[in-house]
């Protein structure tokens, strides 16, 4: 029979004189099969993300929308819906952003294809309709009477020909002492007074008086008088348009057109509050 050459054991491997291969660590195999799976998994994931995101539609994704914007997400990230706008903003706060005069010129239509009633713009009146509308309250004149500040007793008077400052007295004199304010004949941002039988105070001489309407430049100037700031709260004073520089204020209770000065006496004289109507 041949003879045969003994193994030793696999278990008893120093009893035999037999001894293990150290030159690697027990498993190094299996660890290099494990990462090499690893590996691949890895590459197998990114390369299916890849070509998901790049799909056939990025290029013209790409060319649609080159750079995220405001209400844009990135791929991949979930994002939240937005309700819609229907492409309008919220109006400015306080009056609606429509100026006067527009409607809304899209109603909403109903399932029937007709307007919504909410929505229908409604016709606008032109000025003339209702300037002409019958029953229609005209809008008041405004009536002042104007009070010293330095004599809050007294107010603008007409006697005789001139204004004075005057207490008030019976009905005919508070009558007087009432004037309708308008639009100043010369500007209308400045004032101009009527009195109750449709005469203007005008200045005269730098004398203010009462006289009707003659209808010439001069009269518009003269009867013509600005407001500016006073030096007493709630007060004006009263320049004339065609003397700038000169204001109506009071001297021994006469009203007359004076050149500014910078004193006490001048502010206390030349200021006035225009006060509702003693008529």
């Amino acid at each position: 029979m041949p003879e045969t050459t003994p193994q030793p054991p696999p278990n008893e491997p120093w009893e035999n004189g037999w001894t293990p291969d150290t030159s690697r660590a027990p498993g190094t195999r299996r660890l290099w099969l494990a990462g090499g799976m690893a590996v691949a998994t890895i590459i197998t994931c990114v390369t299916w993300i890849a070509v998901m995101d790049n799909g056939p539609n990025a290029s013209t994704d790409a060319a649609k929308n080159p750079s995220p914007t405001a209400g844009s997400t990135v791929p991949g990230l979930i994002s939240y819906a937005t309700p819609p706008t229907n492409g309008a903003t919220d109006p400015p706060s306080g009056k609606s952003g429509l100026s006067s005069g527009e409607t809304d010129a899209s109603p909403t239509p109903l399932g029937n294809g007709s307007p919504s009633a909410a929505h229908t713009p409604k016709p606008t009146k032109s000025p003339a309709s209702h300037a002409s509308s019958p029953g229609k309250p005209k809008p008041s004149a405004t009536y002042r009477s104007l009070r010293s500040v330095n004599y809050p007793d007294r107010y603008w008077h007409v006697s005789g020909d001139f204004v004075k400052l005057d207490p008030l007295g019976g009905s005919e004199s508070r009558q007087d002492s009432t004037f309708k304010q308008v639009k100043g004949l010369a500007n209308s941002s400045c004032y101009s007074f009527v009195t109750h039988d449709g005469k203007y105070l005008r200045h005269r001489n730098f004398l203010l008086r009462d006289e009707p309407n003659d209808g010439s430049p001069l009269f518009r100037q003269d009867a013509t008088f600005c407001p500016r700031g006073s030096a007493y709260p709630g007060a004006v004073m009263l320049e004339s348009i065609n003397y700038p520089g000169r204001f109506l204020r009071h001297q021994n209770f006469q009203l007359k057109l004076d050149p500014f000065q910078n004193s006490s006496q001048y502010l206390a004289d030349s200021a006035f509050r225009l006060v509702g109507g003693v008529a």
